[in-house]
């Protein structure tokens, strides 16, 4: 092999070297909090999260639970998939919803710390009971053990689901085709607390 050769070769390991290290997902300081006092009470205390961070990530997952929370053709349905008693109308959720379409409950939101330190942007996302007990986000893209508490998660725990506005609700055949809310290709994730 000449001197030439031998270079670009440890070129080439290097740069894949490089190029897999860059696939690795940004981790962001992250928060559960099963309601809005709860974040509030935190902000301060060793808590990566200002009050006015919580209030704002707190109206973002609402806002967002209004449009991408799972829908229902009854209440029967959503209950077996997210618990008795977690369930409601989305006509109570939303001006103007029907109220023969049924979605989960609200079950407490996390908070993401986008770009760092106590002043970076917050984003949010809703969280939902699962019928395990658990809890999940609106993306379904993992499963929680708790709604509260701190971890690093990965910045696509925080990606912004489909809207569900206007689109058929899920019957128990859809939802038992799809292994049930938050099941399908969740990871499983705990926060400490």
């Amino acid at each position: 092999m000449t001197k030439r050769s031998k270079r670009v070769a440890i070129a080439i390991v290097g740069a894949a070297a490089f190029t897999l290290a860059g696939c690795e997902e940004e981790k962001v300081d992250a928060a559960a909090f099963p309601d809005l006092q709860s974040c509030r009470d935190a902000a301060g205390l060793n808590s990566a999260f200002t009050a006015q961070q919580c209030e704002t990530a707190f109206a973002e997952a609402e806002a967002l639970h209004v449009e991408a929370a799972p829908r229902y053709d009854s209440l029967a349905v959503c209950e077996e998939q997210h618990g008795e008693g977690a369930c409601g109308s989305e006509a109570a959720a939303a001006q103007g919803g029907s109220g023969s379409i049924f979605m989960p409950l609200l079950a407490g939101y996390l908070i993401g710390n986008m770009l760092g330190g106590r002043s970076g942007m917050a984003a949010s996302q809703p969280l939902y009971k699962t019928s395990d007990g658990r809890f999940t986000n609106a993306a379904r893209s993992s499963t929680f053990s708790t709604n509260k508490g701190a971890a690093k998660l990965n910045t696509s725990q925080f990606t912004r689901p489909a809207s569900t506005v206007g689109k058929t609700p899920m019957t128990r055949a859809t939802a038992a085709s799809r292994g049930g809310f938050g099941k399908a290709g969740a990871g499983r994730t705990g926060f400490g607390g």
